[in-house]
């Protein structure tokens, strides 16, 4: 019975890995759910080096490599998180007849990823300079190769509702994400195929990072099948497991 639930992939966002998904992992492990949380690409314990990836394919082969490995017929729910919302509309255009629904949790949803500014104006985090550390390009005028939050802005923008001992433990385990990387992710295709699979978003309502405004806005140009809304910060498998666990599997 177990096996017949199906197989999710949790996929991280920005400076997070597979560790951030524990608490949910857990939680559906614990309901005979299978469950594979991967690193991407200098993200987690994954040995690259954030500052060296250069492009959004790079960053996000771990997820393409995976879902490419799955045995003849087998589909997967994938759940994503932040900027990992762009990994998953890639698995989209690359593998739609082996998704059977994609979670958009506070995750950026953009059917071509950033094709416009009003998209970059959408889907990324607004970030005071004051607040993020950069690591420059090689060039002088080359754009930021990672950005990474200050420690002490860390449980303010990601995780204010969460204990603050899982805080602690998550200012430990984040690194540096490939800004430029993320930033300059656009995918070829139309939306009628990627309307195949179904989509939920979930809504953060005292999101930090990700702003509310800018999720309803996603929301507006690109309708998913549902929109669930829960009252958390930004990283609700920290701050509400237990709601996140039940808005997602009610939905399946």
């Amino acid at each position: 019975m177990g096996m017949a639930k199906g197989h999710f992939v949790l996929v991280h966002g920005e400076g997070h890995g597979a560790w951030c998904w524990f608490k949910l992992r857990w939680l559906l492990e614990g309901s005979g759910y299978r469950v594979t949380c991967i690193d991407l690409a200098g993200g987690g314990v994954d040995p690259t080096d954030p500052n060296t990836v250069g492009s959004f394919k790079q960053y996000d082969k771990p997820l393409i490599d995976l879902i490419s490995t799955l045995p003849e017929g087998e589909k997967v729910i994938l759940v994503g998180h932040g900027a990992g919302g762009l990994s998953v509309i890639h698995a989209m255009h690359e593998f739609v007849d082996r998704i059977s629904q994609a979670f958009f949790v506070a995750a950026t949803m953009l059917p071509f990823g950033f094709q416009t500014d009003e998209d970059k104006k959408d889907g990324l985090p607004t970030l005071p300079e004051n607040e993020i550390e950069l690591t420059l390009g090689e060039a002088a005028d080359d754009p930021p190769s990672t950005v990474a939050l200050r420690p002490e802005f860390q449980r303010d923008r990601l995780s204010q509702q969460s204990p603050e001992e899982e805080s602690v433990l998550a200012s430990m385990l984040m690194r540096p994400w490939p800004a430029t990387a993320i930033s300059t992710a656009s995918f070829e295709g139309d939306d009628e195929r990627l309307n195949r699979v179904k989509r939920i978003f979930i809504k953060t309502e005292r999101d930090h990072m990700l702003d509310p405004e800018q999720q309803d806005s996603m929301i507006k140009k690109w309708p998913p099948s549902e929109v669930l809304v829960i009252d958390t910060d930004h990283s609700p498998f920290l701050s509400a497991p237990e709601q996140l666990f039940n808005l997602i599997v009610k939905s399946l």
